[in-house]
């Protein structure tokens, strides 16, 4: 991992992400950025990268298994795809945790025979086709994952298995069921462009 370059983005946090993220710099090529809202923050860490590849991963995340990001790459060289995602795990959650996030990974999964779909939570991306994309857009706050992965081919998107875990914190301030009711609206609307602009008080 010292040969990868980590760019955190933070966002003006309150809980010393700046200083705890430094703390490993013995360790990692690590560096602490300006963010702002997921797209700014994750187009600026790309703006700096000089590697084939992005891997954009959201704050609460960990890998579920230790060779996840390995396999992903290798799956990403092998296939030449231009964008692999994983399933979303929350091991600490309760059972209507578990219900909606296994919920998304099926989803995640038929996706793959029409729209793409994956989450920022783990998105590997060729960064050649993120910049011919136009990376995250930042119009867009909330789905703006989705928004970026459904441009993507099919036969150019993949799944790699071992998972990522999370924690229940954004189903805890936003409630289950707007999430669930979000998440749909987006699905069905995923034509429709002008729904992505439009303010859904996400991160109120």
């Amino acid at each position: 991992m010292r040969n990868a370059k980590v760019l955190v983005a933070d966002a003006n946090s309150t809980d010393g992400t700046p200083e705890i993220v430094m703390s490993f710099k013995d360790r990692l090529d690590v560096e602490v950025i300006p963010g702002g809202f997921p797209s700014v923050g994750r187009n600026a860490g790309a703006a700096r990268a000089t590697t084939p590849y992005l891997l954009f991963l959201d704050a609460d995340i960990e890998p579920a298994s230790p060779s996840v990001i390995r396999r992903a790459l290798e799956l990403a060289q092998r296939k030449h795809l231009h964008c692999v995602t994983t399933n979303i795990l929350c091991p600490n959650g309760g059972i209507l945790d578990h219900l909606l996030y296994g919920g998304n990974n099926m989803f995640q999964f038929l996706s793959r025979l029409h729209t793409p779909f994956a989450t920022g939570m783990f998105m590997l991306f060729d960064k050649k086709r993120f910049d011919e994309l136009g990376g995250f857009d930042v119009r867009v706050n909330f789905a703006e994952d989705f928004m970026l992965s459904k441009q993507v081919a099919r036969s150019k998107f993949g799944i790699v298995r071992g998972g990522v875990n999370t924690t229940n914190r954004r189903f805890k301030k936003t409630g289950h069921f707007r999430m669930v009711y979000l998440f749909f609206l987006t699905a069905f609307n995923y034509w429709n462009e002008k729904y992505f602009f439009r303010d859904k008080k996400y991160w109120v």
